[in-house]
């Protein structure tokens, strides 16, 4: 019995460590993208313009694949697992986030509905249940970027997003960098918009634009 308490305290005071490092560092975040380079470069320059710790805020590209339930995934794997190349803990942070765009995917809408299974049913290593959430873009994570200079309403392709896109960013292209410093003087408008849009239509209609990058924003702070 004394044993058994005894394990019980030590367990309980390496949970207390761990709590107390953790509010010492902000929130521990696990981003995985479905881009091998456009939204993880975009998410990292934002994380070193707001100041975060790399540490904390781990932005991964999917490595079983692009398509969105691959990507949701993988980052449940990746958060119950570990990984030691990459030094990653296993359920070392406090929300998981799944990156994806709608494109053309057959298993779009069951990846949303299985993030959503996700949510808050996996336990950390605090022993806290963590929140779990799809950024989904509709149609791609360009109409993001279009959003900080239009105010988009109607659907429109990937292609014409990007092709709309390059009229204020002449220079855009895929997997490059900068994309957040050259956009983020517009960030709160395009917050505004596509907060606007998520209002009038969900993500699993899959037609109607919508962007959750906002709620990711959020959270990185």
């Amino acid at each position: 019995m004394g044993a058994d308490n005894s394990a019980r305290h030590r367990q309980a005071n390496k949970l207390k460590r761990r709590e107390q490092a953790r509010r010492g560092t902000g929130k521990r975040l696990l981003i995985v993208c479905e881009g091998g380079k456009t939204e993880p470069e975009y998410l990292k320059e934002v994380r070193r313009a707001r100041q975060l710790q790399a540490a904390n805020v781990q932005i991964m590209p999917s490595a079983l694949g692009t398509d969105p339930l691959s990507v949701v995934g993988y980052a449940k794997r990746l958060f119950e697992d570990g990984d030691s190349h990459k030094k990653i803990e296993p359920r070392a942070f406090d929300e998981i986030f799944a990156v994806f765009d709608r494109d053309d995917h057959q298993n779009y809408v069951p990846a949303l509905q299985l993030a959503a299974a996700l949510n808050r049913t996996l336990r950390n290593d605090l022993r806290q249940l963590v929140p779990f959430a799809a950024i989904a873009s509709v149609p791609c994570f360009e109409i993001w970027l279009l959003l900080h200079f239009e105010n988009v309403q109607h659907p429109i392709s990937r292609f014409e997003a990007l092709d709309r896109l390059r009229q204020y960013l002449p220079g855009y292209q895929k997997g490059a960098g900068s994309h957040f410093s050259a956009t983020h003087d517009r960030l709160d408008t395009a917050i505004a918009r596509a907060l606007a849009l998520n209002q009038r239509h969900n993500a699993e209609q899959g037609v109607e634009l919508h962007c959750d990058m906002p709620q990711l924003l959020a959270a990185l702070v």
